[in-house]
């Protein structure tokens, strides 16, 4: 008899334990997904005591800016009127190096820094030295000439005595070190001394001069401590909510973040954003994929193709024009009116006539097209490659006789690119990770563990 009863109890009990462990199972199931939320929300906002904080003050991985040169073969011939043919030089590497300063916490639940950035050429990764020969568009001659277009013939007919009397001409030949950092030109120098107020360069001219050794102003983002919601987006640039480059609201509002980081629980209807003081405008990517980077779970964002397009293609553009065609936006409003465009490389997503008219391109997506790996759970990156060009618009100017028969064209001057050693990895098919390279951080680990690869599960 009392085995039969040790026998009840002990079935009742292993189906109490039974029914427990069910409940508890569930109450996990509902449960975890909030804990592991809340891990999230703490631990990538912007504040000193979250795992984050330490990649966001400090880019951890090698970070590194290529430089492709188009090096013009025939400046003669363009000057009697013939198509431009270029050669691609490159690329000449530097490890860029950043490191935000001036770390301010504000009381409306915003963070206020200053982002301070080097450049060291690595001889390793180029392919040529800083001492290469490049045959470029005279900028400070070309750009000036477009720019005078419209002025009196006589104050034409002067600059091009000024730019014969200081053995100026439509093309140089100068070292890549020089057209990076700057070289002494007596135009500069005459330009600053008789219209102090045209010019901004007061030293040596140089394309990446300005950018050595300084910041990207100064930006004020949203901590998300308080507010969530707003994680790492722009409050204001500059102290401004708004640029004034552009000739619509639209074009000039400044969206999304500072393109370092987004807001975690990412699914493929996001999309991101970010300010470009570079470009001076907020660029949007669009969802193309889901896969994996080095066992980490990724969305891949791209450009998409109406980024650079006219307002006639893409009415929402319209505050970027004056176009000159699709696919290439016009600078000028905040280079000093200078006839400078931005474009993908080798007028990759542009009007088909911007390449044809400029021999020695040869634009394809799988070299020229812009994305960004995000880690959708946590909204940080993985991998990027970020690519654009800077082209120069040239033509005859009459008065000028520097400019001789140019017919007129967007002539690209170089493309760069920004991102870790190797962008160029296509994201693999969607799996499981089973291992985290170094040296990501532990909020990632922390994250990944047991989970499935889309935020949405």
């Amino acid at each position: 008899m009392g085995s039969r009863v040790r026998a009840r109890w002990a079935v009742a009990a292993l189906g109490g334990a039974g029914l427990l462990g069910a409940v508890l199972g569930a109450v996990m199931i509902v449960s975890l997904p909030s804990i592991i939320r809340q891990q999230v929300y703490k631990n990538v906002r912007i504040d000193p005591s979250s795992l984050s904080f330490g990649m966001w003050k400090e880019i951890p991985v090698p970070f590194y800016l290529s430089i492709y040169f188009f090096d013009v073969i025939n400046p003669k011939e363009i000057l009697q009127g013939k198509k431009p043919e270029v050669q691609e030089r490159g690329p000449y590497v530097y490890r860029e190096l950043r490191h935000k300063s001036n770390i301010t916490f504000n009381d409306n639940d915003t963070v206020s820094f200053l982002e301070y950035r080097s450049f060291q050429f690595q001889p390793d990764k180029s392919r040529g030295s800083e001492s290469d020969y490049i045959v470029m568009p005279n900028i400070l001659v070309l750009g000036a000439s477009v720019m005078m277009e419209n002025k009196p013939m006589a104050l034409k007919l002067l600059m091009t005595l000024a730019f014969s009397t200081l053995g100026e001409r439509a093309f140089m030949n100068r070292t890549v070190g020089d057209i990076m950092w700057g070289y002494e030109d007596p135009l500069v120098h005459v330009i600053n001394k008789y219209f102090p107020s045209m010019f901004p360069v007061k030293g040596k001219f140089g394309l990446f001069a300005g950018l050595n050794n300084s910041d990207s102003g100064l930006f004020t983002v949203f901590t998300g401590v308080k507010d969530f919601s707003r994680v790492h987006l722009v409050d204001k640039w500059n102290g401004l909510s708004k640029v004034n480059f552009w000739h619509s609201d639209q074009c000039n509002m400044i969206n999304g973040t500072s393109g370092q980081m987004w807001a975690p629980f990412m699914t493929p209807e996001s999309s991101l954003e970010f300010y470009s003081p570079e470009a001076c405008r907020s660029m949007k990517l669009i969802y193309q994929e889901e896969g994996m980077f080095e066992g980490i779970p990724i969305f891949r964002f791209k450009a998409p193709k109406t980024l650079f397009a006219s307002g006639t293609d893409y009415p929402p553009n319209e505050g970027f024009c004056p176009c000159l065609r699709s696919g290439i936006q016009n600078i000028s409003t905040c280079r000093f009116n200078a006839p400078l465009f931005l474009s993908h490389p080798h007028f990759y997503n542009a009007d088909p006539v911007l390449a044809e008219a400029v021999l020695g391109l040869h634009p394809n997506e799988t070299e020229h097209s812009l994305f960004l790996d995000i880690h959708p759970l946590t909204g940080i990156p993985m991998n990027c490659s970020v690519k654009l060009q800077l082209s120069l618009y040239i033509k005859s100017i009459k008065g000028i006789g520097q400019t001789a028969q140019i017919e007129p064209v967007v002539l690209p001057l170089l493309w760069f690119e920004e991102g870790p050693e190797d962008t160029k990895s296509q994201p693999s098919p969607a799996a499981q990770p089973d291992r985290l390279p170094s040296p990501f951080t532990p909020l990632l680990q922390e994250s990944l563990s047991g989970q499935p690869t889309s935020p949405k599960a």
